[in-house]
């Protein structure tokens, strides 16, 4: 069932919306001229009313039970915000320039993820295609936006969004996402958009007003959940199912990110993620071309990226949460929080070869076991990072990686996640080291709810005793440290830096071994003590190419004497050298197996056989 305004051409608007309680629905045009209309109710609980003399512009409210006068849920657009009226759109009036556009192969994605009000001084969709041309240079090919449905006030992460199909008034709206989506395919890069369909924020949270769309049997760590599995629950199935087809087909979107999956609970015999996924799949079917969900999970559970016909739920990938973790710990040595899970070198080493770290493991942070192994899926559908908003944003100082690990780190992990058998995901800014931090921020209206955050962020930080006051989330001065400085990316380091990452992307989509996408032709060999891994890969095929990745998570110098696999081997890329401002390479050009092995502290070397 459609929901929301559909403008049909011609002055006529048909007007849709789920309310199955109510006695009486009223649409009440409130500009240019005021008009109200009675909806007629048809089956399911959903009221339809199409009227002529109504054209894009058109602001509107429904009335509820001759009482009160709400937005419309599925809002395309909300220009005064998120208490004001609802706005029609004509979605059919966009010139689409890119027709000939097919999308990108997932496991041919570089991502580099962005919050829209940070990374311009503008805050804008239009001010992000200027860079896009700099982006691709560098060798990005997909963006992924944080969330971008409407939410209260100007600066926020996006995950208090309340109306989830109307794009948010000072991003620059439908018009302005619409370009910069237009722009992103005509420079050949593919656009992911972050939708959050576990909550809504509370500010202008309306939808209790309309129906049954939240339920008191589970609890998500940002309110109520929403009810996926009670009584009326079809009605809340479509409208997110409604919402995900909407940005694909008005908005040529290629792929959603769906955040926190484990807070969106469902006992049915069928899951809504499930039930999307086949939906998705008929559109990309009618479509002729592939559009892809990726979830961001913390259930280390397999069947929602395992294929429908083998018991699983069919999303075609997910976050892997596991990877961030080993690397971080590693390089970093912080062993707070849900970071007491990790530190040694078998976890990265088995997340190397299987996605998930914990696999039925006992975690010490959650004080049971956790997980089940991925080793069965394929290496394309794990989307691996060193940063991304949630790790860095949920500190409480917003630390980038630049701010807590020397230079050489950098490079260490930009190598270990570039020249992984997974798809990489950079965060705006990482690609040239970054110093500005990423602070979590909000422009909520109501004092209550504003102190209630303030509260609430300090609550989060105790299990990583974090010192200090956090910066207030609803200043305006935390969210303008939280821009980004582009001017940067050519400076100094910043510069060396932004070529390492170029020349990385290039020799992961040019060589045989590092292009082609497979955990099972890998393995691994870890000195725990000295803190050096060894990464062995391979392709077969009418040659046979193999690499060699040797990575030193030490900061010291190691020299040891490393069991080579047989034959001789020729140094591809060194992170020491001083063309990456490194301190110098001291390890060999060429090696045989046998022979002792040295290697500067936090970097990497990629050997291939000869």
């Amino acid at each position: 069932m459609k929901v929301g305004a559909h403008y049909l051409g011609d002055g006529k608007c048909e007007f849709s919306v789920w309310a199955p309680f109510l006695k009486r629905v009223e649409l009440k045009i409130v500009s240019p001229k005021e008009l109200v209309v009675p909806m007629e109710r048809g089956s399911g609980g959903y009221w339809r009313a199409v009227v002529n003399g109504v054209f894009p512009g058109a602001m509107y409210v429904y009335r509820l039970d001759g009482d009160k006068e709400r937005p419309d849920p599925a809002s395309f657009y909300q220009p005064t915000g998120v208490h004001g009226p609802s706005q029609v759109v004509d979605h059919g009036s966009f010139l689409w320039e890119d027709c000939i556009w097919k999308g990108i192969d997932i496991s041919q994605m570089v991502i580099y993820e962005l919050h829209v009000g940070t990374f311009t001084p503008e805050g804008t969709f239009e001010a992000i295609i200027p860079r896009l041309g700099e982006l691709k240079d560098v060798g990005i090919n997909a963006i992924e936006i944080m969330p971008v449905a409407q939410f209260p006030g100007e600066r926020n992460w996006g995950y208090d969004g309340v109306y989830l199909f109307a794009v948010q008034n000072s991003y620059g709206g439908p018009e302005g996402l619409k370009r910069l989506v237009n722009e992103a395919h005509k420079h050949e890069m593919a656009v992911i958009l972050d939708v959050v369909y576990n909550h809504l924020g509370p500010e202008g949270n309306y939808l209790w007003d309309f129906g049954p769309y939240f339920t008191d049997k589970y609890k998500t760590p940002w309110g109520s959940a929403i009810n996926f599995d009670g009584e009326y629950s079809e009605g809340v199935r479509n409208f997110f199912i409604e919402n995900a087809i909407y940005w694909f087909k008005n908005y040529h979107i290629d792929a959603l990110r769906l955040d926190a999956v484990h807070s969106i609970f469902d006992m049915s015999a069928k899951h809504f993620l499930e039930e999307l996924a086949e939906r998705v799949e008929e559109f990309s079917i009618r479509e002729r071309r592939k559009f892809y969900l990726i979830a961001e999970s913390n259930l280390n559970d397999p069947k929602i990226i395992r294929p429908r016909e083998l018991g699983g739920y069919g999303i075609d990938a997910q976050w892997c949460d596991d990877f961030h973790h080993s690397v971080h710990v590693l390089i970093t040595g912080e062993r707070d929080g849900y970071y007491v899970d990790f530190g040694k070198l078998e976890h990265l080493s088995k997340s190397l070869k299987e996605g998930f770290s914990y696999s039925w493991q006992y975690s010490e942070y959650r004080k049971r076991r956790y997980g089940s192994s991925s080793a069965d899926r394929p290496a394309k559908q794990f989307i691996v990072f060193s940063q991304n908003h949630d790790q860095i944003g949920n500190r409480m100082l917003g630390e980038r990686l630049s701010n807590l690990v020397p230079f050489e780190g950098l490079k260490l992990v930009a190598g270990v996640v570039l020249l992984s058998p997974f798809v990489p995901l950079l965060f705006m800014g990482e690609e040239y080291g970054e110093k500005s931090p990423f602070l979590y921020f909000i422009s909520h209206s109501d004092p209550s709810l504003i102190e209630a955050v303030r509260k609430g962020r300090k609550e989060e930080f105790k299990s990583f005793n974090w010192k200090g006051e956090p910066p207030d989330p609803y200043g305006v001065e935390t969210f303008l440290k939280s821009k980004i400085r582009w001017e940067k990316r050519v400076q100094g380091e910043h510069g060396v830096l932004l070529n390492f990452y170029k020349t990385l992307i290039s020799l992961r989509r040019n060589h045989p071994v590092l292009s082609n996408l497979d955990k099972e032709s890998l393995e691994t060999f870890g000195f725990e003590r000295e803190r050096v891994l060894l990464i062995r890969r391979w392709k077969e095929g009418e040659s046979f190419y193999q690499t060699l990745m040797i990575c030193n998570f030490n900061g010291s110098d190691i020299r040891l004497e490393i069991p080579f696999p047989e034959g001789r081997w020729k140094k591809v890329f060194d992170s020491s050298d001083t063309i990456w401002n490194g301190p110098g390479s001291i390890s060999p050009d060429e090696i045989d197996s046998g022979k002792d092995f040295s290697i500067r502290g936090f970097s990497f070397v990629l050997y291939e056989g000869i």
